[in-house]
């Protein structure tokens, strides 16, 4: 009978208790809830959260109460303003929302996924008086099914990573265990690196991307991981469990990039022996990722721009239309705008592909996150090579944060490969670096022997002529002495070398 009284009181309207003096019973209840609650006046501003929603945002009570609600960046919000529309609260909107997955910012910058559920509060007289939001905290669900994709991704290699005895039960276990250890790291994102304030915003910016339909266009120097940005953006869509079909629009020959985006039918042209899908069609119902975009001849563009338009596509050789329901994620390292003024990129396309653009910063401009860059290269190549090296000494990890790197993430990771070869035990030193990063007392350039060209002197004057017979253009002047664009950009900064002068001059 002990527990009738209280029985009681939970049977009885929520404002009678509140009337009889329980308002300290309810906060109770409340702030023993896992999950994060808000709760909003009709214009969004907070006028109450419970603990849990402390915990999770990392913000106080007092921090939150009083602010708009946007103070927390859920990426739905971002989408309205991303995509210029009126700003518009769903839940008031709607009167409900119902089991959400959208991304917050915490207070120190890092995304939170959460699962979100909502509803309107009315008064006696039925107006709408407030909103309350309950937020669960996807973190750990997030991780775990980050081990599961990798776990499978390495069961499906030749050569895994880790080389596991899956056969072994107890030393799968292990594997798995080493495995959620590394995906646990709270140093990026979806497998991109990175902890810096510009890097928490692009991180965010995917997020909502991701959960939209709207076409997006990623903008990027040589290797700062436009790939890896688009292949994120597929995976935390909707369409993840669909098909990510990649096209390198620049690597495939004019006559045939139609036939490789469109498919062909059987006899469309010399050599087309059977009716061939093309990318778009195998794409179907996933996301297509069209890389260097700018690249894409101009009868080409006007194809695209139909297939954005109006969602059909024609093989080559017939003019039967297939429907397809695909999104399109574009990248390129050009400037399209001066593509445009040249007449090499349509205006149309270009407003047709960048609803959603994001821009990638280059490394210089995030010089904090090369110590993290490092260590996790570091430690995958010293699991590839098994190695056993320990890490960097602070006189190389110096020389390669106050490296400008022209070649972004991607000339870093050669730049970590090219010391594994060099350095056989221990930590990397500054002396196992390339020659790029030799100290600045190096013996006098015109005695220093380089090993491409004889003398510095003469490598210099071979460097000169090559980017004058090329016109300026430093991927054809490397072609013409032999050598990667990566080391020609290393070459020009150790002589100092600026193209545009020489051209001009």
């Amino acid at each position: 009978m002990a527990g009738k009284p209280l029985a009681d009181k939970l049977s009885k309207a929520p404002e009678a208790l509140f009337e009889e003096g329980q308002e300290h019973f309810w906060k109770t209840v409340i702030d023993t809830m896992m999950d994060g609650l808000l709760v909003v006046d009709v214009e969004g501003v907070i006028l109450s959260v419970n603990q849990a929603m402390e915990h999770i945002t990392g913000y106080t009570r007092e921090e939150l109460v009083g602010q708009p609600c946007t103070i927390l960046k859920c990426h739905t919000c971002l989408d309205s303003v991303m995509l210029g529309q009126k700003k518009e609260c769903e839940l008031f909107r709607r009167g409900f929302v119902r089991r959400r997955k959208c991304v917050m910012e915490k207070k120190d910058g890092t995304p939170l996924p959460i699962l979100k559920n909502a509803a309107i509060l009315k008064d006696s007289r039925g107006k709408v008086v407030a909103g309350v939001e309950n937020f669960t905290d996807l973190s750990e669900v997030e991780a775990k099914e980050r081990v599961i994709s990798h776990l499978r991704l390495e069961l499906s290699r030749e050569e895994p990573v880790y080389d596991p005895p899956v056969k072994s039960p107890d030393m799968m276990q292990l594997f798995i265990s080493r495995l959620r250890q590394e995906v646990n790291k709270e140093d990026g994102f979806q497998g991109i690196i990175g902890k810096s304030p510009v890097m928490v915003q692009l991180f965010i910016l995917i997020s909502s991307a991701a959960q939209s339909e709207a076409p997006v266009v990623i903008y990027g120097e040589s290797g700062t991981g436009k790939e890896l940005v688009a292949a994120a953006i597929h995976r935390l869509s909707p369409r993840g469990q669909g098909p990510f079909i990649k096209v390198n629009s620049a690597a495939l020959n004019e006559s045939l990039l139609e036939s490789e985006l469109f498919g062909h039918v059987k006899g469309a042209f010399t050599g087309a022996d059977r009716t061939r899908v093309g990318r778009f069609e195998a794409a179907n119902g996933g996301d297509i990722f069209l890389d260097e975009i700018g690249d894409l001849p101009m009868s080409t563009q006007a194809k695209l721009l139909r297939v954005l338009q109006e969602k059909v596509i024609e093989k080559v050789g017939d003019h039967a239309p297939i429907q397809v329901n695909v999104r399109v994620i574009t990248a390129t390292n050009k400037d399209l705008h001066r593509l445009m003024a040249l007449g090499r990129f349509r205006e149309d396309l270009y407003y047709r592909i960048g609803v959603i653009p994001i821009h990638l910063p280059p490394l210089r401009e995030r010089r904090e996150d090369i110590p993290l860059l490092v260590k996790a290269f570091i430690d995958r190549a010293r699991r590839q090579t098994r190695k056993p090296l320990t890490g960097i000494s602070d006189a190389a990890l110096d020389l390669l944060t106050g490296h400008d790197w022209p070649g972004n993430v991607r000339e870093l990771i050669n730049v970590i490969e090219y010391a594994f070869v060099i350095c056989h035990e221990g930590v990397i030193q500054a002396e196992h670096l390339p020659a790029t990063f030799a100290p600045r007392s190096a013996p006098p350039r015109r005695e220093r022997r380089v090993g491409r060209f004889g003398r510095a002197l003469d490598e210099r004057q071979r460097l000169i002529d090559a980017i004058n017979q090329a016109g300026g253009k430093k991927s054809q002047a490397a072609r013409l002495l032999g050598i990667s664009r990566v080391t020609m950009w290393k070459l020009l900064k150790v002589h100092d070398i600026q193209v545009d002068k020489i051209i001009r001059g």
